[in-house]
């Protein structure tokens, strides 16, 4: 398993510490402008209901997952391929296309991150806030 949820923050640093790619749900407004969205200020890390990946396990994210998450928004603004160090923000829309590609399986873990994505419907799309 290379995806974990954590029952308190407790749990998460007895397991890693600080040393986890969280993925977490972006709660601002349908319509917040993407200048505010993508604010270093906008993010609260070590959500309850983040997704984590401990650190060790980021080359094999980054080699299984890498193709998927080819889109999305940098702090700066610029779009490309998942920044493990940075702020990567998708969209709704964008959450669709990476969800419908992880349901093809054959990838680590992939259940345990559908599930997750399936429940950043309701959201404004999600967040990988890298190391």
């Amino acid at each position: 398993m290379i995806f974990h949820f954590f029952q308190s923050q407790e749990e998460r640093q007895k397991f890693g510490r600080s040393y986890f790619i969280e993925f977490q749900y972006c709660r601002l407004a349908f319509g917040t402008n993407l200048e505010n969205i993508i604010s270093v200020d906008a993010v609260k890390h070590w959500r309850s209901d983040s997704l984590y990946l401990y650190g060790d396990e980021d080359v094999a994210f980054f080699s299984a997952y890498s193709k998927i998450f080819q889109n999305g928004i940098y702090a700066n603004g610029q779009r490309g391929v998942v920044d493990l160090c940075g702020i990567n923000y998708y969209p709704p829309e964008e959450a669709t296309v990476i969800l419908k590609a992880i349901q093809k399986g054959n990838l680590p873990d992939w259940e345990t991150l559908m599930n997750w994505l399936e429940k950043a419907k309701a959201y404004n799309g999600f967040y990988i806030l890298g190391l």
